[in-house]
């Protein structure tokens, strides 16, 4: 059977919220058959992503869903057979009222952020009747194990990263404005919070014994690079040679061309949610920054989900790993840890990383994908009212 959804999403740091409440819109669209509805107060950030959007428009059609602004008086609609609220952005007063009225009334689903802390399996799928409203409200958390709801994934997304090839690398390249890096290079994509060590990396780079060319797509750490390279506001399409380092400033690329991105190179650096998980599908050596939080409220999930990923490693390679890990995420840090020998180290346990991540990107695979899963769920609940 299936559902109608309405998804709505708060922009909180440009990309992340937004990024995993469209991606899990076309899932559901274009895998689960549903009709989704998808509210957000950022229809700019939303744009990045998808070039279609238009910023202007209250109500558009894109890719099979309904995209609504939300703002201001919220409009008299009917509520959707079920409604995901992302990341607790909470619900509109008067949508809350139309869905007590709705008849039967709307599912209420909290989707929660990812995480692999251990308690997150206990607390998956779990009730949260609300306090003032007659709803049925229920947590989904995305997870890492068996239990929790797992992370999303396009079918055919593994023969897709199989059959990108050397062409495919080619138009990749020739379609940001530059040639293909050196065979030779280590190519990094650098996707990070402006509080990340990024100048440190850079100068690690430039001191390395061969080369690392280094893309880094247009936002917030492109201003403090440039400053650092002492090239004034270099547009995107540029690059810079300094020792050993080639600096790319890339176009910000549409969710599907950001995965080709991944898969054009030899490490990726990322961040919060929805780019951590693409790297993870991207099977390629990676650094995650955490959403930086306050009294280093974010440390938990980065050690959590280190000891995951790192119960597959060598114990070098695992070493390397939270090593450069833990300096990427030191914000706050006085003095920060020195970063050059932790990306040495990283460097050096290159190979064993590489033969890693596909066998992760496996493992993980097995847990299931959070868009099938939410949608059997939430049949599950309803299946009784109808």
């Amino acid at each position: 059977m299936a559902l109608s959804w309405d998804i709505f999403c708060r922009v909180v740091d440009n990309f992340g919220d937004i990024g995993v409440c469209w991606r899990l819109s076309r899932q559901l669209a274009a895998e689960q058959g549903a009709k989704v509805r998808l509210w957000s107060d950022d229809l700019s950030s939303l744009q990045a992503l998808c070039p279609q959007v238009d910023t202007a428009a209250a109500v558009q059609h894109v890719e099979g869903i309904e995209i609504c602004r939300w703002g201001g008086e919220f409009p008299a609609v009917t509520p959707a057979q079920v409604v995901i609220e992302g990341f607790g952005c909470g619900l509109p007063d008067a949508y809350i009222g139309a869905m007590v009225r709705r008849s039967p009334r709307t599912l209420w689903i909290t989707l929660e952020y990812l995480s692999a802390e251990p308690w997150v399996r206990g607390h998956h799928g779990l009730p949260s009747p609300h306090p003032q409203w007659p709803l049925e409200r229920y947590f989904f958390f995305p997870g890492f194990v068996a239990g929790t709801g797992g992370v999303m994934r396009e079918a055919g997304l593994f023969a897709q990263r199989a059959a990108f090839g050397d062409g495919d690398k080619r138009q990749l390249w020739a379609e940001l404005g530059f040639e293909q890096p050196a065979a030779e290079a280590t190519v990094v994509s650098l996707f990070a919070y402006d509080c990340a060590p990024v100048t440190d990396l850079l100068a690690a780079c430039e001191h390395g014994q061969t080369l690392t060319v280094v893309a880094i797509p247009a936002g917030r750490i492109v201003e403090p690079v440039q400053a650092w390279l002492g090239v004034g506001a270099a547009g995107v399409g540029r690059s810079f040679r300094r020792g050993q380092l080639e600096v790319r400033l890339v176009p910000f690329v549409s969710q599907p061309r950001y995965d080709h991105l991944l898969w054009a190179c030899d490490c990726n650096l990322v961040r919060g949610e929805d780019s951590f998980v693409r790297a993870q599908w991207a099977g390629k050596a990676m650094i995650w920054q955490v959403y930086p939080q306050q009294g280093r409220a974010h440390w938990p999930k980065l050690e959590a989900f280190l000891d995951l990923y790192c119960e597959g490693l060598p114990q070098e390679a695992a070493a390397a790993i939270r090593a450069m890990w833990r300096v990427w995420n030191s914000v706050g840090e006085a003095p920060r840890p020195p970063l050059a020998e932790a990306w040495r180290e990283f460097q050096a346990q290159r190979i064993a990383l590489e033969n890693y991540a596909p066998v992760w990107a496996d493992k993980l695979a097995e847990v299931g994908e959070l868009s099938e899963m939410l949608a059997q769920f939430c049949q599950d609940k309803l299946k009784y009212r109808f």
